[in-house]
């Protein structure tokens, strides 16, 4: 949704957004493509894709300002996990990554590099975000997808 839709409906309802839509994200990797979207699960054990996945030229931004709330293995994979405060946490897999829990990071610092393991295809990171504990879409985090730049065939 986008953030002319979430004050619309704040507008017409008068009920607060479910997201923050304006924090100041960025996106985590540069150049931007989804290689798969999120996909929203039909109750809180059922399929679905609870996040997006990027690809990325190897390095890893965090979003927005936070700290370290994990960095290490699981299962197979890397993940680096950074709370965000007000009950945002960002999650990527999988990854590589020097820093440590406590480590506070900046919004757009290098914080990992694009591994692998995992569900991703290569060169792909996994990007999920939680409020308070739930899933939501990454994009609003984020405004949307970026704008298309066409660019001259020859």
């Amino acid at each position: 949704m986008s953030a002319v839709a979430v004050a619309a409906v704040w507008a017409l309802t008068g009920t607060a957004p479910p997201v923050p839509v304006e924090r100041g994200w960025t996106w985590p990797t540069a150049p931007v493509q989804i290689v798969r979207p999120f996909v929203a699960p039909a109750h809180a054990y059922g399929a679905g894709h609870r996040g997006i996945d990027l690809t990325a030229d190897g390095a890893v931004r965090s979003p927005a300002d936070g700290v370290i709330a994990y960095s290490g293995i699981v299962v197979d994979r890397g993940v680096l996990t950074i709370d965000h405060g007000d009950g945002l946490v960002t999650t990527f897999e999988p990854v590589e990554s020097a820093l440590r829990a406590g480590e506070a990071v900046t919004r757009g610092q290098e914080v990992a590099e694009v591994s692998s393991g995992g569900h991703t295809a290569d060169g792909a990171v996994h990007f999920g975000v939680r409020r308070n504990g739930d899933y939501i879409n990454p994009l609003l985090m984020l405004g949307g997808v970026p704008r298309a730049i066409l660019l001259p065939c020859c």
